[in-house]
């Protein structure tokens, strides 16, 4: 793990990749936010461009990352995407610069900007968790 980025950081590295983006290999290379919430959790609102990869399955889905400069973690509150960090970068094949979100989602609202909803898909799936839902994985260690 190569530290924490503040949200503003991140706000701007977005702001710099919307403009410069040449191409979609390009934008895959330059940055990769990896929100390790769960689905539900996710789906209701996430940091811009971000994917979900749930804590419980990074493990296995570390691969999926190979190529990036840079991986950016995101947690509710800056937590366990601290330990997800350290798991990535602790990958023999991981060569990108690795970080997690201080503060997480939560810094993110505060400082930066709004969360993105995913759109709703009409499978009784999303959107419908109330207030009191888990809006992440517990730290595994």
């Amino acid at each position: 793990m190569d530290g924490e980025i503040d949200p503003d950081e991140l706000a701007a590295l977005l702001d710099g990749a919307d403009r410069d983006s040449g191409g979609v290999e390009s934008a895959e290379r330059a940055l990769r936010i990896v929100d390790i919430r769960d689905r539900r959790a996710f789906d209701r609102g996430h940091v811009p461009e971000s994917e979900c990869i749930p804590f419980p399955e990074l493990t296995t889905r570390v691969p999926e990352l190979e190529g990036a400069a840079r991986i950016v973690t995101v947690c509710p509150h800056g937590v366990a995407s601290r330990q997800a960090a350290q798991l990535i970068g602790s990958y023999a094949g991981t060569d990108a610069r690795v970080e997690s979100l201080r503060g997480g989602i939560e810094a993110w609202e505060r400082d930066a900007g709004e969360l993105v909803p995913t759109a709703a898909a009409d499978d009784g799936t999303g959107g419908d968790a109330g207030p009191d839902a888990d809006e992440g994985p517990d730290a595994p260690f």
